[in-house]
């Protein structure tokens, strides 16, 4: 008897523990819009994943001579005035840089 009682309390207990918390459970509250987010948003969706190993070889000369011990760990491309303008996501030695570069591999600054 002294087992079932046990039993019964500690399935109230846990039935009244899920209920708690869920209940805390909150909704997010909506965000405001900071001027200029979305000039910034607008920017950030243009550029389009690439694979770094479909680059133009200008970019990847540029990289190896400009920025020796450099290696291209994402790529993005865009098309500004009618030229593609690609964002790289580089590891230089450890550090991880974000670099803006041109078909011809111009750095864009």
């Amino acid at each position: 008897m002294k087992k079932l009682g046990l039993t019964l309390m500690a399935a109230a207990g846990m039935f009244l523990f899920s209920q708690n918390a869920q209940a805390q459970v909150e909704e997010p509250e909506e965000m405001e819009q900071i001027e200029g987010v979305e000039e910034a948003q607008e920017e950030i969706d243009e550029f389009v994943e690439v694979d770094v190993l479909v680059l133009p070889q200008a970019i990847k000369d540029a990289i190896m001579t400009d920025l020796n011990g450099a290696v291209a760990e994402e790529a993005w491309v865009k098309e500004k005035d009618g030229k593609s303008v690609y964002k790289l996501a580089l590891n230089v030695d450890g550090d991880k840089k974000k670099a803006y570069i041109d078909r011809e591999g111009n750095w864009i600054e």
